[in-house]
């Protein structure tokens, strides 16, 4: 999830087992291409990536908006992992949680795709890769957490900082974390090295806003699991919110310490991993570039700085 803003965006893990038969597996050659490794460098199957996963308690699959590649590994992934563990729930950074009851009648049959499309909010993308996962829940009969916070109210944070929340009322504050994480974590240092404005001030109200996002998954997801003892959960999120134990596995530490954490990472030659890091790596064909002038990127960015402009926060 990203706004006008310039969101481009602890490794919490031990003792993962790797099985000890790998397969070997070729370079991904297409878009829907993809090779797994375990944190060691060894290859899997999706089969043998869920049984390595299977004692995790939260299990956080990044991903690249739109590639295609990242969103079949989510679905045959899900697959897996309930063939070995059905006690599962996915969890969700494309709804938020104010859409929840509408997600909850989507799952049980009451409405119709259209509008959980429409008063669900889903993203422009759903259709395409999100479908599949939310079909897979609802064949099963698994929760679907609507986990974000809605857009609107982060994109205030990030024009006013975190008091903003102040203003909202009970009814609407309750769709955020209870607590920001604004300290100078590794997150934020690589937050802030993102932040080419020079303008410190605005850097620290644009990470309220990128942190409220992590903050806001993490504690929806530590809720679930403590009204539902002995459920796994596979969450889809952005892949800087995920990468390496920062932002959404950080906030979990902070708010359930006892909970085992596993991240599952695309990676490229060119977007690594940070060395050591223990997350499984799932190495996809690299994603377009999107500007090759730089003066269509401007006009891009002006866009979106337009729509920023139009955004109504609530007054104090």
């Amino acid at each position: 999830m990203k706004t006008g803003y310039a969101f481009i965006l602890t490794a919490l893990l031990s003792g993962c087992t790797t099985p000890s038969a790998p397969v070997k597996q070729a370079p991904p050659d297409t878009f829907y291409d993809y090779t797994i490794r375990s944190p060691q460098g060894a290859s899997l199957t999706e089969q043998q990536l869920a049984e390595a996963l299977s004692d995790a308690d939260i299990v956080l699959v990044g991903e690249w908006h739109s590639h295609p590649g990242t969103h079949l590994l989510q679905t045959r992934l899900l697959a897996a992992m309930y063939a070995n563990r059905p006690a599962l729930a996915l969890s969700m950074e494309q709804f938020t949680r104010d859409k929840q009851s509408v997600v909850n009648q989507y799952l049980n049959g009451e409405i119709g795709e259209q509008t959980l499309i429409q008063q669900g909010n889903a993203w422009p993308n759903y259709e395409s890769d999100y479908r599949p996962l939310i079909e897979f829940a609802r064949e099963h009969h698994l929760d679907v957490i609507a986990s974000n916070a809605p857009k609107s109210i982060v994109r205030c944070v990030g024009r006013y900082g975190p008091d903003y929340l102040n203003r909202l009322p009970a009814s609407e504050r309750q769709w955020v974390a209870q607590s920001l994480t604004l300290e100078n974590d590794r997150y934020k240092e690589k937050f802030t090295a993102s932040m080419h404005h020079g303008d410190q001030a605005q850097t620290e109200r644009q990470f309220a806003a990128q942190t409220a996002w992590d903050d806001t998954m993490a504690e929806s997801m530590v809720d679930y699991l403590q009204t539902h003892p002995g459920h796994q959960i596979l969450h889809i999120a952005g892949r800087f919110h995920t990468a390496e134990g920062l932002g959404t596995a950080s906030r979990i530490a902070a708010r359930h310490p006892g909970l085992k954490v596993v991240m599952v990472t695309p990676v490229t030659q060119d977007s690594p991993v940070a060395e050591g890091s223990p997350d499984f790596q799932v190495e996809v064909h690299p994603m377009p570039q999107r500007y090759v002038q730089e003066a269509n990127m401007k006009v891009a960015f002006s866009n979106l700085k337009q729509r920023s402009s139009q955004l109504t926060c609530l007054s104090e």
